[in-house]
């Protein structure tokens, strides 16, 4: 039998399924995936590079985020992965995405629900979401993951379920990107 606690410190332990956050094909060769944290100041020179690898290999990258907020050390980085699984279940996980990471010195609740109107979403329904934590247990399945799989910091990135230990420059995640589509 399996054991859900054994760490693996190469591989990414969950495979990639239809409850994550894809953004690409699903048919595309390579599946680049991120343990990221909206609060972390790397994750978010991530989010740019992540972006330009899309753009610049479309075919051949799928892009799946999932959630590994530092509480510790970023204390809004729950709350924002809150918000990003309230918007998501709404249809808007995305656009949520791009603005944490674009407005990382506005996660106050506040501030929040300001990014939640700006969406377009029902702020009172979203609230009331996320007071209840109706998400959180998501984004603990996605921290628990990571943690099987060997993360400890953020971001963190898996290239078809193998640890991308390079840096994650533009230069480093696109050379990950086509070796991987190459084998």
């Amino acid at each position: 039998m399996d054991d859900p606690f054994r760490l693996t410190m190469s591989r990414l332990r969950e495979p990639v399924s239809e409850e994550d956050h894809l953004l690409g094909s699903s048919y595309a060769p390579v599946t680049l995936v991120e343990y990221g944290d909206y609060q972390c100041p790397g994750s978010a020179v991530a989010h740019g590079v992540v972006r330009e690898v899309l753009r610049q290999r479309p075919t051949k990258v799928a892009f799946v985020y999932r959630h590994f907020p530092l509480t510790d050390v970023h204390p809004y980085s729950e709350i924002a992965a809150e918000a990003a699984e309230a918007a998501a279940a709404r249809g808007r996980f995305w656009q949520m995405h791009d603005w944490l990471f674009a407005h990382q010195d506005q996660l106050k609740p506040l501030q929040l629900a300001l990014a939640v109107d700006r969406l377009g979403l029902d702020i009172e329904r979203v609230g009331r979401a996320m007071g209840g934590h109706h998400y959180l247990a998501r984004i603990r399945r996605d921290f628990g993951s990571g943690v099987r799989s060997g993360v400890a910091s953020t971001p963190t990135f898996f290239v078809n379920g193998i640890r991308h230990d390079a840096p994650y420059s533009l230069e480093a995640l696109l050379t990950a990107v086509d070796d991987a589509a190459d084998t």
